[in-house]
């Protein structure tokens, strides 16, 4: 098979496919053992940083040549991935892992990778074609992304019901990625940076391959609220894989809210906030938040401005629309992208506002739907029927009030478009981030060489009007904010940035350079980088140990000085002495905390017989509960000691008397405290009061989590104001909140 480099190369790629050939060697130098510390890509001794960049579709345009018949590969300048490694230091290696966007015939596959890898740094991943559709169009894109977008398969002809096989090919796929990635990773030094929802479990597979990887992940689309994400039926298989990242990062706190709120619910797990970081706490390890929507890439915008063939362009437009107020939409034909209630606000516009007819313009340009199916006809039969009834009813002769434009167009004419677009509208129903703002408001801005070529000077005005449910939405301060289904508020705002003054479209725009213009896409990358590292420098100071089969694979992170028990050792210890004391634990060790019937197996009480019947134990059961109801439940073990309400009660067979723990207390505080209690039990759905000799417990596990921690709270502020005078403590627990008497020395809990 014969391959070809594109001519359009630039200098900085000639030089890394220069740099990548001359360390083929050195790449290839080492043993391949597959150790944690060496591999085939890159053994000990090659201490570079580099990036392993993975997602879906690497950033490569391939096309055949229609006359040579070889295959033609060159960068895809317009993909995030790529733009990214700007905001890498100069010195460090960047490596791509992906899919082609072409199916490559097997024969060809090896030595494709071979000419991707010394001439990208690029890594394909390729999947049968059966295995890919089930995996994209299946799982990703039928099923995975309308529920990260909100919609759920309430009915069989809306999106799509899981589906245990598509679900396996998804899995399947995530394998073969971390295959690759261990191809050619070097874990002592690179940082892996996992993207969107493609590779949700991906996480797992390399957590499970190498324990101390330095792992992030940015997910790129929408995080649902945990209402949404809790009728997935693998849920947890979802939210552990990502949890084995050492670093997630979101656009929003919104979506980062929804994610900490699923951690909670599902998991049990509590965030904690420190100078300005969310950090998770799973399992010994500490599992960072990162929110930060994601820029544009300055340098290439600026670049496309200053080309000869743009000012030509925007020339044309200018003559076309000259006397119009010109409204632009640029969106993916998708359902969720609101095109078709952008035009029903656009139709409301001009019955309410005759006098805009013939004066305002909107021109809709739709990338390709990257799907396909019922819905997505759907969409484009709706917005192509509303388009050329606008048309018909306000059109005539010369105008058309909407003009919509099918992609694919190119990055150039939309530039053009953006820079004389009076107003952007971008009314996406649910939308991860959107970039298009950001587009149109540095197009608007212009440059110099486009001034010149121009032969004169742009308005450096805009107007956005932007969706609330999109990503970008929170940065855009100066934009005016709608809701897209309110066909009513978007007509309305539509007309405001008609009759908007020139002055306040001039602050607007100001304001939302500078933001953009500072935070871009080298700017992201490089914040998401520093914290990564940040995430990952206390790998080598602790110890791994792996725990959990299949997709509930995780790490315990532990001092390094932490010894694993013998059984061995513990069987050998307890063979050779003569006295030994067994304290047992009831709820949680003895008893799974799942059950609602707390009484101990037959099981249960035949081991605990056995273990007393040795005349060299002394057996005793610690719990928390009360001494009538542990009493009745270990009647059967003659020689067990108890230790009830957490040591306040021992005795140490069951027919010796009970002995409390020495101390004379007034319990007359119970009396306030109870009764309040109970309040808080009638107001919480879930929560129980349970009244101990000593002490007394409300509790909250079976409540809703955020309002049982909520009322545990304003319970906890509520009994240290009433007993402040009292001689008790009070304090909260996991799940609970205690009231037990102050002792002058050591607690006997």
């Amino acid at each position: 098979m014969d391959l070809l480099l594109t001519e359009d190369f630039s200098r900085t790629n000639r030089n890394c496919i220069q740099r990548v050939i001359a360390t083929t060697e050195t790449i290839f130098g080492s043993d391949g053992n597959g150790s944690d510390n060496e591999n085939e890509f890159g053994g000990s001794a090659m201490a570079k940083e580099r990036r392993i960049i993975v997602a879906n579709q690497l950033p490569i345009r391939s096309h055949r040549d229609l006359v040579s018949k070889k295959w033609c590969f060159n960068w895809d300048t317009d993909a995030l991935i790529f733009q990214l490694k700007d905001g890498f230091a100069t010195d460090v290696d960047v490596f791509y892992v992906g899919c082609l966007d072409v199916e490559i015939e097997v024969s060809d596959q090896e030595e494709t990778a071979q000419f991707l890898l010394e001439n990208f740094h690029c890594v394909p991943t390729f999947l049968p074609i059966n295995l890919r559709n089930k995996f994209y169009h299946g799982f990703c894109k039928n099923y995975l992304w309308p529920i990260f977008h909100y919609m759920l398969p309430v009915l069989p002809n809306i999106g799509a019901r899981f589906d245990r096989n598509l679900w396996q090919a998804y899995v399947s796929v995530n394998k073969i990625f971390a295959e690759k990635i261990v191809e050619v990773i070097n874990p002592d030094f690179d940082y892996v940076w996992i993207h969107d929802y493609h590779l949700l479990i991906l996480p797992t597979f390399l957590r499970k391959r190498f324990h101390q990887i330095k792992l992030g992940f940015f997910l790129h689309s929408p995080f649902p609220s945990s209402e949404i994400y809790r009728t997935l039926p693998i849920r947890d298989h979802i939210l552990r894989a990502l949890l084995n990242s050492d670093l997630i990062g979101f656009h929003t706190f919104d979506y980062a809210r929804h994610f900490l709120s699923c951690c909670s619910r599902r998991l049990g797990l509590d965030y904690e906030s420190k100078r300005g970081h969310i950090g998770l706490e799973y399992y010994g390890r500490t599992v960072n938040i990162k929110i930060l929507p994601v820029g544009i890439h300055m340098g290439q915008l600026d670049s496309i401005l200053s080309r000869s063939n743009t000012a030509v362009k925007i020339r044309e437009l200018k003559d076309e629309f000259d006397g119009k107020f010109l409204i632009l939409g640029v969106d993916d034909m998708d359902m969720f992208k609101g095109i078709n209630l952008k035009f029903l606000a656009m139709d409301q516009l001009l019955e309410q506002h005759p006098e805009l007819i013939g004066r305002v313009v909107l021109v809709q340009i739709t990338n390709p739907a990257r799907t396909h199916g019922k819905d997505i006809d759907a969409i484009q039969t709706e917005t192509r029927s509303i388009a050329q009834k606008i048309n018909e009813k306000y059109g005539k002769s010369g105008y058309d009030p909407t003009v919509l434009i099918s992609g694919p167009v190119s990055t150039s004419d939309k530039v053009a478009y953006y820079t004389i677009s009076d107003c952007c509208v971008v009314n996406a129903v649910r939308d991860g981030m959107n970039l298009v703002p950001y587009n149109y408001t540095v197009c608007r801005q212009g440059s110099s060489v486009l001034d010149k070529e121009l032969g004169f000077d742009l308005p450096r005005t805009s107007v956005i009007i932007v969706s609330e449910f999109i990503g970008c939405s929170p940065s855009l301060s100066g934009a005016i904010r709608v809701n897209p289904w309110d066909i009513e508020a978007v007509s309305d705002a539509i007309n405001l940035a008609i009759k908007m003054p020139e002055t306040e479209k001039h602050l607007r725009h100001e304001k939302h350079y500078k933001y953009i213009s500072s935070h871009d896409v080298t700017y992201w990358a490089r914040s998401f980088d520093q914290d990564l590292k940040k995430a990952c420098r206390e790998h080598l100071l602790k110890t791994y140990w792996a725990i959990g089969f299949g997709l509930d694979f995780r790490v315990v992170a532990l001092d390094p000085n932490f010894r694993k028990l013998s059984t061995g050792h513990i069987m050998s210890a307890y063979k050779r002495t003569n006295n030994r004391l067994i304290l047992l634990n009831y709820d949680g060790t003895m008893l799974p905390k799942s059950l609602v019937d707390k009484t101990p197996s037959n099981e249960v009480i035949l081991v605990l017989n056995e273990l007393c019947s040795d005349p060299k134990n002394v057996v005793f059961v610690v719990s928390g509960r009360r001494k009538d109801c542990l009493s009745k439940w270990f009647s059967p073990c003659e020689k067990l000691g108890i230790s009830a309400e957490h040591g306040y009660f021992t005795r140490w067979t069951r027919d010796s008397p009970w002995e409390t723990c020495g101390l004379s207390m007034d319990f007359e505080w119970k009396k306030i405290a109870e009764p309040v209690m109970e309040l808080y039990t009638e107001r919480t759905d879930g929560s129980f009061t349970e009244r101990q000799e000593s002490a007394s417990v409300w509790h909250h596990q079976d409540a809703d989590p955020d309002f049982g921690s909520l009322q545990a709270k304003e319970l906890l502020k509520h009994l240290e104001s009433l007993l402040i005078n009292e001689p008790v403590v009070v304090k909260r627990g996991q799940h609970i909140v205690e009231v037990k008497p102050q002792v002058q020395n050591e607690d006997f809990r």
